[in-house]
């Protein structure tokens, strides 16, 4: 437990500049663009310039671009995310009210889409060039070529067209008035359309990486000497190629967790699912720097927490890993095999 706390305090001290530099480079762009968020207030007669010097003092946007930041930075590290102007609140309050739905959208497809790929690729993959594999195949291009706003305008259209599911938002007329049961069923049916847009998307090429693991262990020597030690075929392909498969799907894990988070703004935007996508794209139009900014910290801190937690369960997953200080000192290092034992015991 030692040794597992003091890897993670490294990799943590390690991904500290992960923090600073993602939104500074967000800083930097958002300067780039023409004007800012006040130039839209000078069009309004009836705020005077004096109110608006007041603001750019306020919150330090009269100075230089390195100042500016630094005074943001120091902000954040107290917690302080920020105002937004758009909103007229504080940053942290803007989020917080539209991150849970985002959360809940992300990790409904998340889960969806690595416990399909992990299934049907083991499947796939004990069952090459078989009729079910090719068509699993077919179905995994078909989800990596099909842009994600593209499907969720058809499956919008095929449900305008069948009224079995909702267009759009989270909740129906009467929301507040139905059961514990109703309540999750309605939030469930409007879920439905983002969710599996998300989760084909990213289903598509998880399933190609674990179908291509499974197909590759299957073929290792140690496989076939248990096929004739005549271990049944379920045992061999739940507990040996499984489990030597999940071991590229762990470590993607940590950067599959914020793509996810950030790609799910535009499914949002086109499904009309109350999410932190519309608030997103109302700060890049609006050049709400500070509510972009704090966009950035989450995705930063996901991409952070994700690769902590999948060399952790890379850890947990396969007992021939193990960390140590070594010549990879932030990575966990493959154990090297005793020549004494054989594959089947190490596997």
């Amino acid at each position: 437990m030692s040794k597992l706390i003091s890897y993670l305090a490294r990799r943590l001290a390690a991904a500290l500049p992960l923090f600073f530099v993602l939104p500074f480079i967000t800083f930097c762009l958002m300067h780039l663009m023409p004007g800012n968020y006040f130039d839209t207030l000078r069009l309004n007669p009836q705020i005077s310039p004096d109110t608006i010097k007041k603001y750019e003092a306020l919150y330090h946007l009269d100075r230089p671009i390195m100042a500016q930041y630094f005074y943001w930075l120091k902000n954040l590290l107290r917690l302080d995310f920020g105002y937004s102007f758009a909103f007229k609140q504080p940053v942290l309050k803007v989020l917080g009210s539209r991150l849970g739905n985002t959360f809940l959208l992300s990790g409904v497809s998340f889960l969806m889409a690595w416990l399909l790929a992990v299934f049907l690729g083991l499947w796939a993959g004990m069952r090459r060039n078989s009729w079910l594999d090719r068509t699993l195949n077919f179905a995994a291009y078909a989800g990596l070529s099909i842009p994600s706003f593209l499907l969720s305008i058809f499956l919008l259209a095929v449900a305008a067209h069948w009224g079995g599911l909702p267009l759009g938002g989270m909740r129906s007329v009467g929301y507040e008035d139905m059961s514990a049961v109703e309540k999750c069923w309605d939030v469930a049916r409007h879920l439905a359309i983002p969710a599996v847009v998300l989760g084909f998307n990213s289903w598509g090429y998880l399933f190609r990486i674990m179908r291509a693991q499974v197909a590759e262990v299957a073929e290792r020597d140690f496989i076939l000497l248990l096929r004739a030690h005549q271990v049944s075929e379920m045992k061999i392909a739940v507990k040996h190629i499984a489990r030597n498969a999940l071991n590229p799907m762990i470590s993607i894990f940590g950067l599959e967790l914020p793509s996810l988070f950030s790609g799910v703004a535009l499914v949002e935007i086109v499904t009309g699912w109350p999410g932190l996508g519309q608030i997103m794209l109302q700060a890049v139009r609006t050049q709400d720097i500070f509510l972009v900014l704090g966009n950035m910290v989450m995705i930063a801190f996901l991409l952070v927490a994700g690769n902590l937690l999948a060399d952790v369960l890379l850890v947990a997953a396969d007992p021939r890993i193990r960390l140590e200080n070594a010549q990879a000192p932030y990575a966990p290092v493959l154990l090297r095999r005793d020549r004494g034992k054989s594959r089947t015991e190490i596997a």
